[in-house]
């Protein structure tokens, strides 16, 4: 998303490592407002800026960030997102599991869509099954396939059976995932959305702006604001200055971080920080005859200076992680860590048989990496590390469709990627690890192959027993950790830029960077 900004200085330090200078302002971006006359929003409107516009406002096709934020204001999912990523009642105001393919929801009574009609067990049916029988053309519909059947005894009950146990279910259930939409919506429905949520939907002008407005009679606590614009900006420079001249309100995650930090001295501008989920991390192709040495591995691991980029390229805005769950999480575990070690890093690298040669390098590695600024300069700051444990790496930047190409067919050694949202349910284990899911199957695209790691992947699928799931996901931590098929780097925390008339903004329990923080905020007046 290219939220941040880092400049290299070839300066050693001690220890041998390079040197990140704290980052300055580019000069050709002044956030003077003498030179910046906008139009202020109107009062009872708040302005969001977001980089791009939803690609699909229907919550069973849009899997976009914007799309899928903006959803969930829009529409309900029959469960919600608890603060340890676990799930709370929604629209469903229980739930049984009878057996481990048996879901029982029941439904909460008078909720209506934005239209005025009345929302029943009939709509969640035609949600789901709209995406199985072809009526909508979806990627989501991978999602849902191990449902069997769907059954609606009455119009607040909703009964799913499903082909075999499926730990991730619930999540495909949950905000963010999925909302419901009226019975017979079709494949225009995104258009104009009709839901049931807080906020419904005005209008969309492509490229340009969403406007959404709040809903009279919803059936949850009623936002405060009454109405929002969404504006597309897709220059980050652009945005920083409409906050700067008080033509929006609020952005979130979407400027680099020397521009954050220029707006924190702006004295009608506030700037909030989280902790977020958002993982940054690195890809080792295991096919790599080099990269296939797991000491190699760990190696890398222990020469990057986490804690030096951390604070060099994200001004401190984020934290280390050791694995792909966030730390929130109630299947998360403290696994394996690696600290800054370059000692120990060359002594794994001579043990793993690659001594240095007479120009002091082990070895060369290439890495890929998408033209993303943030993710180069990220890519810059592992080269630099891994040069003074005798690696010589060169970086090859190439736009995304090409970089996600290569990477999706095993074309690379090394390669950096994030995770958005996908690494907060411990199906993500399956969708990274998995023998059965390399690609075009999964995203274990370094073709990590665990036998014991697949059965620990399958036991925890199978079991509905909470305590037991989290012993076979600590267990798949501890393993990956040490063999370390992936690297992870840090979570970035979220950071929100807004004005000082909107208040009351509250980003916990939202760590995925969401927009439901405009359900609590206010206007002053």
């Amino acid at each position: 998303m290219g939220r941040r900004r880092l400049r290299l200085s070839k300066r050693p330090e001690a220890g041998g490592c390079w040197a990140f200078p704290l980052l300055v302002l580019l000069a050709g971006l002044s956030l003077a407002m003498s030179g910046c006359a906008g139009a202020k929003p109107p009062a009872n409107t708040v302005v969001m800026l977001i980089g791009s516009s939803p690609a699909n406002l229907d919550p069973r096709i849009g899997t976009d960030a914007q799309s899928e934020h903006i959803d969930m204001l829009l529409f309900d999912s029959l469960v919600k997102h608890d603060a340890h990523f676990g799930f709370k009642p929604y629209l469903a105001t229980s739930w049984d599991t009878p057996n481990p393919v048996t879901y029982i929801f029941h439904l909460r009574a008078g909720v209506k869509f934005s239209n005025g009609q009345p929302l029943t067990s009939r709509d969640v049916k035609w949600t789901i099954e709209s995406m199985l029988n072809g009526t909508i053309i979806t990627v989501k519909t991978g999602a849902y396939e191990d449902i069997a059947s769907i059954d609606t005894p009455s119009p607040l009950t909703v009964i799913f059976h499903l082909k075999h146990p499926d730990n991730a279910f619930l999540e495909n259930m949950s905000d963010g995932a999925i909302g419901i939409v009226p019975y017979g919506s079709g494949k225009d429905f995104g258009e104009h959305p009709i839901g049931s949520g807080p906020f419904e939907f005005v209008s969309q002008s492509y490229d340009r702006d969403v406007i959404i407005q709040r809903r009279p009679h919803y059936w949850g606590t009623e936002p405060k604001i009454e109405r929002v614009r969404f504006d597309v900006v897709p220059d980050a420079t652009t945005r920083a200055l409409e906050l700067e001249k008080g033509s929006a309100d609020v952005e979130i995650n979407s400027l680099p971080e020397d521009t954050v930090h220029a707006l924190r001295q702006d004295r009608n501008l506030e700037v909030m920080t989280e902790p977020g989920t958002e993982l940054y991390y690195l890809i080792f192709n295991l096919r790599d005859p080099i990269l296939r040495h797991e000491k190699v591995r760990q190696a890398i691991a222990y020469a990057i200076n986490r804690p030096l980029i951390i604070q060099s390229l994200f001004r401190g805005d984020a934290r280390l992680a050791s694995s792909l769950l966030p730390p929130e999480h109630w299947a998360w575990t403290g696994a394996q860590r690696y600290n800054y070690n370059p000692a120990k890093a060359n002594q794994l690298l001579n043990e793993a048989g690659f001594p240095r040669g007479k120009d002091g390098i082990r070895f060369r590695l290439a890495m890929k990496t998408s033209t993303n600024e943030t993710t180069r300069l990220m890519a810059m700051a592992v080269q630099a590390e891994l040069a003074h444990v005798g690696i010589k790496m060169e970086l090859r930047s190439f736009e995304f469709a090409t970089f996600y190409s290569d990477l999706t067919h095993g074309a690379f050694q090394m390669a950096p990627s994030r995770w958005i949202g996908g690494n907060e349910q411990p199906d993500i284990f399956r969708y990274s690890f998995a023998s059965s899911s390399y690609p075009p199957y999964g995203a274990n695209r370094g073709y990590y192959d665990n036998p014991e790691v697949d059965q620990l992947i399958a036991d925890g699928g199978a079991n509905s027993s909470q305590a037991a799931q989290k012993r076979d996901f600590e267990k798949i931590q501890q393993i990956v950790a040490r063999q370390l098929p992936t690297f992870d780097l840090f979570y970035i925390d979220n950071v929100v830029v807004h004005s000082k008339r909107l208040t009351h903004i509250r980003l916990v329990p939202s760590p995925s960077g969401n927009f439901d923080f405009l359900c609590t905020a206010e206007l002053r007046q």
